[in-house]
């Protein structure tokens, strides 16, 4: 069989960040079609069509899935939604690159992950730290074994989000569409505040960095003028025994820069990852240390990364998936739990 050339790319969402950073990658890309676009609203719909070329436009997702001939998926509808979308075009053999959060109920995202498995697919979540080369260099020396066996971890985020959590306006470099207030900021249709919203980055990047799998879970959530969480306090029991805190604030100033620090505590030694001071060091008992010279920006947000590498995926010129729904998945289940527990007031388990 042939090599496929080109990646035929349907869209199930096109929002503000889909238009802002997805679509525009993927147009630029010579051997990426833009066959089908769906969202909710005629107007915004054909603004999308024309601006990025789409033959193809609907805000019935089920008649994108069945009337046009495509590779892969691209799903960035509202976080409740992913699971029914990305199930869809999953169950018709396409390939799926899933906005974060993958799910929001660890059910869904166990769900996924086997179909993924079980049909041979891509499912992947736009992480875009996990592309930056030291966070890259960090899962390499974890996969080697030079912490040995984790005992303990810390991970923290803060985001300058204040507004979007609040259904405020909200400014993110250039823009076709403002962010959706109900996205973020309502409950119903957001399923949780600050977790979801930016904690899914973090813990997917820590489950992706360890292969942690959160057993137990008790979490304090508060807002802030809102109506979902804009601050998480969560304490995990992994499988194996490990134990952590997860900590996070949608509250950093605008203009500053947003907060990713994983330290993770080996029997070997302690790996100390931190994307706002741009920090790389692997301490060792043995003294055997690593500490990367690194660029101030080294670790400034990008998402170029995720798309990219879907497409590459697609097309068979790589078969590494730097954020795969495994890692998601890690996240989801964590993220579930910690809901749970902040309603329950009670240790949770996964």
């Amino acid at each position: 069989m042939a090599a496929k050339t080109v990646a035929r790319i349907g869209f199930i969402g096109a929002g503000w960040w889909a238009t802002a950073n997805h679509l525009p990658i993927l147009k630029s890309r010579p051997d990426v079609e833009l066959r089908a676009v769906c969202r909710l609203g005629k107007d915004e719909l054909q603004q999308v069509k024309e601006r990025f070329g789409f033959p193809y436009a609907t805000e019935d997702y089920r008649a994108l899935l069945d009337e046009v001939e495509l590779d892969g998926v691209v799903v960035t509808s509202p976080h409740t939604l992913h699971h029914e979308h990305a199930r869809a075009a999953l169950e018709r053999g396409l390939h799926v690159m899933v906005e974060k959060p993958m799910c929001t109920r660890a059910a869904d995202a166990r769900d996924l992950v086997r179909l993924v498995d079980e049909r041979r697919l891509h499912l992947l979540v736009p992480y875009g730290w996990h592309y930056r080369p030291f966070v890259q260099e960090a899962k390499r020396l974890v996969d080697a074994g030079l912490l040995g066996r984790v005992e303990s971890i810390v991970c923290h985020m803060a985001s300058p989000i204040r507004t979007l959590l609040r259904g405020q306006k909200f400014q993110y470099g250039e823009m076709m569409f403002e962010p959706d207030p109900a996205t973020w900021a309502d409950p119903a249709v957001a399923g949780g505040g600050y977790g979801h919203a930016q904690l899914s980055h973090s813990i997917g990047m820590l489950g992706w960095l360890t292969g942690l799998v959160p057993h137990q879970v008790f979490a304090m959530m508060a807002a802030s003028e809102s109506r979902v969480e804009m601050y998480d306090a969560i304490t995990v029991r992994f499988e194996g025994g490990a134990i952590g805190t997860v900590s996070g604030a949608g509250t950093v100033p605008d203009g500053q820069t947003y907060q990713v620090d994983i330290k993770v505590f080996g029997s070997e030694g302690m790996l100390l990852l931190d994307c706002e001071r741009a920090r790389l060091a692997l301490h060792r008992h043995d003294k055997q240390d690593v500490v990367l010279d690194l660029a101030p920006d080294a670790g400034a947000y990008s998402c170029e990364g995720p798309p990219n590498n879907f497409v590459d995926l697609i097309l068979g010129k790589t078969t590494t998936n730097f954020a795969p729904g495994e890692a998601a998945m890690r996240s989801v289940l964590l993220l579930d739990a910690a809901y749970r527990s902040t309603v329950s007031g009670k240790v949770e388990t996964v």
